[in-house]
């Protein structure tokens, strides 16, 4: 490595980059790989293979691994025996998009200026392609470190068969430290370093009271209502305005966050007023009375969210039936010591003493991850936001989960750094998802720079 060419020639080398990249985001944003949906195998298995291309082009070791559902793409280069290794994690997988709520189809790439529009493009298949080009520059200027790929096709699932994967692939994934580029910034103008992620427990409650719907003119007044009584489960659970659960013993293993923590999350350049603007909320909870107190509620305490009710009649107009059934759709993202299954058990032995009839099954869970601001890898982290978006980063915490993160954690006892990209403008998980050419060249930069501070520590 000559230090004196290494920082000389990136500029030109992410400018000739920009075609090769558009070229083959447009490539992996038109696969529909929707992890959710069954019917997009054949997709699926077409973005692993392509991306195995990929790695293979730029000379690595590659393959498209199987496991029961679908594959994970992983690649090595390794430049020297004694140098260290970094392991790269991203998923291609992507949320499902309804095109009759997008601007554009979302399953086409739109390029529009800097702007590149399409589902996927800043989750995660941007920032996956952002960190494969600045390895291959690095590989070429010589930075001693060896480079693995962890491109998951399962993450917005909650990656069920991950672990399969890490455990029949554990001697081959052996790393140093494993680097997640899968995160969002709170602000343009604040790069962020999150250290941790909140894990989850989902939950379906169901009741059934009778055998059919049934006329409310003939057995209103008298029936059951399984909607209704529902709703007052629910409602027993937590507080909707305040979003304070009430179930017994749910925040025993909760630690709040220290006011140096919570500067830190502040920091990061948030507003109140951007973050509703960003996402679109009209208003907040009623207690959520500063920057600090909505941060707090996202990035390090526990929730209760109803994602969904069905049941009865849900045409046009009133129907006037009794519904026999019903379902809700619960979730509780979970921080530092909470666990699922524990957090599983005082779900559902507290609906059990307020409707015993409901059913509830845990479904999906996640381990919640905290990490650390300090050390190595975090004063890399530091230094390479700083060379490439000029400005220190603020350490925060991400509300949502990556199952996977968990699974490395286990398996493969390496520090973590996450290096995002994504902003939130760009539509995470949401319509008309894009991402931008600003982000990339400075990701670039910040990948580069990350591996060359990494390879001296």
């Amino acid at each position: 490595m000559n230090a004196n060419t290494l920082y000389q020639q990136l500029d030109t080398y992410i400018k000739s980059s920009r075609p090769e990249f558009e070229e083959k985001l447009a490539q992996l944003v038109e696969i529909p790989s929707v992890s959710s949906e069954p019917e997009r195998r054949p997709d699926i298995v077409k973005c692993g293979e392509t991306a195995m291309q990929y790695l293979r082009a730029m000379g690595a070791q590659a393959e498209c691994a199987r496991t029961p559902g679908n594959p994970v793409v992983f690649g090595s280069i390794m430049t020297g025996r004694s140098y260290p290794t970094v392991a790269i994690y991203n998923h291609l997988d992507v949320q499902p998009a309804d095109p009759s709520e997008w601007n554009k189809a979302p399953f086409t790439f739109h390029k529009s200026g800097d702007r590149y529009e399409g589902r996927g493009t800043t989750d995660d298949k941007g920032p996956a392609l952002t960190a494969m080009l600045a390895v291959r520059y690095a590989i070429q200027q010589g930075i001693p470190l060896n480079y693995k790929f962890i491109w998951e096709l399962e993450e917005e699932i909650g990656s069920p068969n991950f672990e399969y994967f890490v455990k029949r692939n554990k001697a081959h994934l052996r790393t140093d430290s494993v680097l997640v580029s899968d995160t969002i910034w709170i602000s343009r103008k604040q790069p962020a370093v999150p250290y941790g992620l909140r894990g989850l427990q989902a939950f379906l409650f169901k009741l059934e009271t009778h055998g059919k719907d049934v006329h409310s003119g003939l057995v209103g007044g008298a029936a059951r209502n399984p909607i209704g009584e529902l709703a007052q489960v629910i409602s027993a659970c937590y507080d909707a305005k305040t979003g304070k659960v009430k179930i017994p013993g749910f925040y025993d293993d909760v630690r709040q966050p220290s006011k140096a923590e919570v500067q830190s999350f502040v920091d990061s350049g948030f507003t109140t007023k951007g973050y509703q603007k960003a996402h679109e909320l009209k208003t907040l909870r009623a207690n959520m009375q500063s920057e600090a107190d909505v941060l707090k509620a996202v990035m390090a305490m526990p929730t209760f969210e109803v994602h969904g009710i069905s049941g009865g009649y849900n045409g046009p107009g009133v129907k006037t039936i009794v519904p026999y059934r019903a379902e809700a759709k619960i979730s509780c993202r979970l921080v530092n010591s909470q666990r699922p299954d524990k957090i599983a058990k005082l779900v559902k032995d507290f609906v059990a003493t307020i409707n015993p009839d409901v059913k509830v099954e845990a479904i999906q869970k996640l381990e919640p991850f905290l990490g650390t601001s300090e050390g190595r890898y975090a004063d890399a982290a530091r230094e390479a936001m700083k060379f490439a978006f000029k400005a220190n980063p603020a350490f925060t915490r991400e509300g949502g989960s990556i199952g996977a993160i968990v699974t490395m954690e286990k398996h493969l006892r390496a520090p973590f750094t996450f290096l995002g990209l994504s902003l939130p403008e760009h539509g995470y998980h949401a319509k008309n998802e894009n991402y931008d050419w600003g982000q990339t060249a400075g990701g670039i930069k910040m990948f580069v720079k990350y591996f060359e501070a990494i390879s001296r520590s």
